[in-house]
C-alpha cells in the first residue's frame, strides 16, 4: 500500500465520527457541534479579523444572544431568515444562533441586485431579512414589494454608524439578550437531514437556485482539510465570501472541528495576499483556482516565499498554472477537489497529482456514463440503460440517489423549486427503475481512477464535426505572453453545423492579434478546436466565487453592430487573425467567406 493511501485511512478514521453523526434520521446538528466546540476550545481563537481575535466561547456567547432574539420575534424550526453580509465575525454567530433554535438561514450573495436579489429572497419564503449595512444600498433600490413587507434588521460593522432609514437595529436589540446557550427542546425534532443553509447556485446561465444544504452536509464540510492532516494548531486562511460553500462551510467547520484558528478576511486581494498569510501566521489557505491565475499575474514580491503554508485546499485550479504556481509560491502540496453546493458525488486529489481533480471520496457511488454533446443527451444501449465510459474517455459524471432522494453518505437534497430539483436528476442509469444525480460536468478517468476534468455541459460544442472542450483552448490561449485570461464559448454561424468557436481576451500587456506568431501559437490546437473569432475585454465578468458568465458573451456572438471593440475572425488564406468589419460580417452571414 503506497504510503500516501495509508494515510488517507488513518485521517479517514479520524474524519468518520464527524460522517457518521451526519447520517440521516440522526438529531447531531451544526448547533450541537458549535457548542460541543465552545466546551473543548472555549478560549482559544476561533477567528481572526482585522486585527481582532474572537474565542470560541465570545462566539458562542453572540450566537446565544442571536438565538434568544430569534425567539423573541417568534422565530423557530422551520422558518427561514435572508443574511445579505459581508464577511466578518457576526456572519457567523447570527447563523450559529438562528441553527440553535431551528431557523435555516438563507445566504444571500452580496453582489445581487435589482431582480436577482429579489429572486433569491422571494424564492426561500423568508420571514426575515438581516442585512449588513455594507449591503444597504442594495436593499434600499429593491422594488419587490413582498421582500420589502418584510422586517428587516441592520447589523452595522464595528464603528459603523446606524443609518436613520427606519430599519430595525439588530445590535441595539441584541444588547439584552440572554447570552447562556438556549434550551436544547427549542429545536426537538430537527434531524441531521434538514436544512440548515439555502445556499444559491451562481447563476451562470440564469437566475440563482436555492440549494438545499442540511446540518449533514456542514457536518461533513472540513473533511477535505482534515483528510489533508489540518490540526489544532493550524491556522486556516479564507478570503472566500461566507455566502458560498468553499468559504463558509469548508473552512468553518474545519475549525470548529479541531480547535483550529480561522484568519478571515473580507476579501480578497492579490496584491496583499501573501503578505497578509506571512504576518496573519496562516499554514494553509482555500483557494478558488482563478486566485491563483491572479497571484501569479502579479509581480514577484518579497512576501512569495515567506510563509508557513503546509498546504491549500480548493477547486478549479487549472492544469497549466498548477507547477508554475507551487513553484513560484512555494506551496507544498494544492489539495485539488471536485464538488458543487448541491452534489452528491465528490472527489480529491489527496496526492497533489498536477491536473487531476481527484479520486472518489470513500463510500460514494458515482458513475462516469458516456455523453452525446451534439444531440445533448446520454448515450444508452440496447437495454435503455447509459453506457459507462472506457479509461480515458470523457463523459458526464452521477452520483447514485438511494431511495429516491438519499445516497449513501452524501445527499443530493434538491432545491427549493421542484421543477429544478426534477431537472438534475437522470433515471435508468444501470438499472431500470434507478436515479442519479447529474453533474452537468464532462470528466475523464484514467487506469488509476484519477478523474480530470473537460468541460462543462453547456459550455462544450461541436465544429467540423468534433467536439471541443472549451477548456482546452482556454489553456492554450492563456498561455499566450499578454493573455492574462481567455474565456472560450460556441457561436452560431448561419449555413454552417454546429457553432464556431469564440474567445473573448482579457489582455494583460500587449498583443499583436492580427500577428503571423499569435496565429501559430493557436495553430497548435487541433484544426477544429482553433478559434474562428476572437475579441478583447477590458474585464472577464465573474460570480462572486470566480466563475465565468458566459451567457451574455453568448448572446452577442460575433456582430460588430453590437460588440464595440474590434472583432477579428481566423482566415486561414491569409495565415492570420483579420479584423471583422460589418462588411466582412455579412459576407460571412452570407456564406461568401466560408469558416
Amino acid at each position: 500500500m503506497h504510503t500516501d493511501d495509508l494515510k488517507l485511512f488513518w485521517r479517514t478514521l479520524r474524519w468518520l465520527p464527524a460522517m457518521l453523526k451526519a447520517r440521516p434520521g440522526k438529531t447531531y446538528t451544526s448547533a450541537d457541534l458549535v457548542e460541543k466546540s465552545v466546551r473543548r476550545f472555549a478560549d482559544r481563537v476561533f477567528v481572526e479579523f482585522e486585527g481582532r481575535n474572537t474565542t470560541f466561547a465570545e462566539f458562542n456567547r453572540e450566537a446565544n444572544r442571536v438565538a434568544h432574539w430569534a425567539i423573541g420575534r417568534g422565530l423557530g424550526k422551520g422558518d427561514v431568515v435572508a443574511l445579505m453580509m459581508e464577511n466578518r465575525p457576526q456572519y457567523l454567530s447570527i447563523w450559529a444562533g438562528l441553527a440553535k433554535v431551528g431557523v435555516t438561514t438563507a445566504l444571500i450573495n452580496t453582489h445581487l441586485g435589482g431582480q436577482s436579489l429579489a429572486h433569491v429572497i422571494e424564492s426561500a419564503a423568508c420571514r426575515a431579512i438581516v442585512i449588513g449595512d455594507e449591503c444597504l444600498a442594495a436593499y434600499r433600490a429593491l422594488a419587490s414589494e413582498p421582500v420589502r413587507a418584510l422586517p428587516a434588521y441592520l447589523s452595522c460593522r464595528d464603528g459603523a454608524s446606524v443609518p436613520d432609514d427606519g430599519l430595525a437595529s439588530l445590535d441595539r436589540e441584541l444588547t439584552g439578550c440572554s447570552t447562556q446557550n438556549p434550551p436544547a427542546s427549542l429545536r426537538a425534532g430537527l434531524q441531521s437531514g434538514d436544512p440548515l443553509f439555502y445556499i444559491y447556485t451562481s447563476g451562470t446561465t440564469g437566475l440563482p437556485k436555492a440549494a438545499r444544504f442540511s446540518h449533514a452536509r456542514f457536518l461533513a464540510g472540513g473533511s477535505y482539510h482534515l483528510l489533508s492532516g489540518f490540526g489544532a494548531r493550524d491556522a486556516l486562511y479564507c478570503a472566500l465570501p461566507l455566502y458560498h460553500t468553499v468559504g463558509g462551510v469548508i473552512c468553518v467547520n474545519a475549525v470548529l472541528l479541531t480547535g483550529a484558528r480561522l484568519v478571515l478576511r473580507r476579501g480578497f486581494s492579490a496584491s496583499q495576499f501573501w503578505q497578509d498569510i506571512a504576518e496573519s501566521g496562516a499554514t494553509s489557505f482555500q483557494y478558488i483556482g482563478e486566485m491563483c491565475r491572479y497571484l501569479l499575474a502579479q509581480p514577484p514580491g518579497k512576501y512569495d516565499t515567506r510563509h508557513r503554508i503546509r498546504y491549500a485546499v480548493g477547486n478549479g485550479l487549472r492544469p497549466d498554472i498548477w507547477e508554475a504556481f507551487t513553484s513560484r509560491f512555494n506551496v507544498p502540496r494544492m489539495v485539488e477537489f471536485y464538488g458543487a453546493t448541491e452534489s452528491n458525488v465528490t472527489l480529491v486529489n489527496l496526492r497533489g497529482r498536477p491536473g487531476s481533480i481527484g479520486r472518489l471520496m470513500p463510500g460514494i457511488k458515482a458513475a462516469l456514463v458516456r455523453y452525446d454533446v451534439e444531440k445533448d443527451a446520454h448515450v444508452r444501449d440496447a437495454r435503455g440503460l447509459c453506457v459507462e465510459c472506457a479509461s480515458g474517455e470523457s463523459g458526464e459524471l452521477l452520483g447514485r440517489i438511494a431511495g429516491g432522494k438519499r445516497s449513501e453518505l452524501v445527499h443530493f437534497e434538491g432545491y427549493t423549486s421542484a421543477a429544478a430539483t426534477r431537472a438534475k436528476i437522470v433515471p435508468d442509469v444501470r438499472e431500470h427503475g434507478d436515479s442519479w444525480f447529474r453533474s452537468g460536468d464532462l470528466l475523464k478517468r484514467d487506469s488509476e481512477g484519477y478523474f480530470y476534468f473537460v468541460d462543462r455541459i453547456g459550455d462544450s460544442f461541436r465544429w467540423k464535426g468534433e467536439n471541443v472542450s472549451t477548456q482546452e483552448v482556454e489553456e492554450v490561449l492563456a498561455h499566450y505572453p499578454g493573455v492574462g485570461l481567455a474565456v472560450v464559448y460556441g457561436v452560431e454561424v448561419p449555413g454552417m453545423e454546429g457553432r464556431a468557436g469564440m474567445a473573448a481576451l482579457e489582455l494583460a500587456g500587449e498583443v499583436d492579434i492580427a500577428g503571423e506568431d499569435f496565429y501559430r501559437h493557436v495553430g497548435g490546437l487541433p484544426v477544429y478546436a482553433r478559434p474562428v473569432f476572437l475579441r478583447v475585454i477590458e474585464q472577464v465578468e465573474m460570480t462572486g466565487t470566480f466563475k465565468v458568465r458566459k451567457v451574455e458573451l453568448q448572446r452577442q456572438g460575433f456582430d460588430p453592430g453590437v460588440i464595440a471593440s474590434t472583432l477579428y475572425f481566423r482566415d486561414e488564406t491569409a495565415g492570420r487573425y483579420r479584423v471583422l468589419d460589418a462588411a466582412t460580417y455579412q459576407r460571412l452571414r452570407a456564406g461568401d467567406i466560408r469558416v
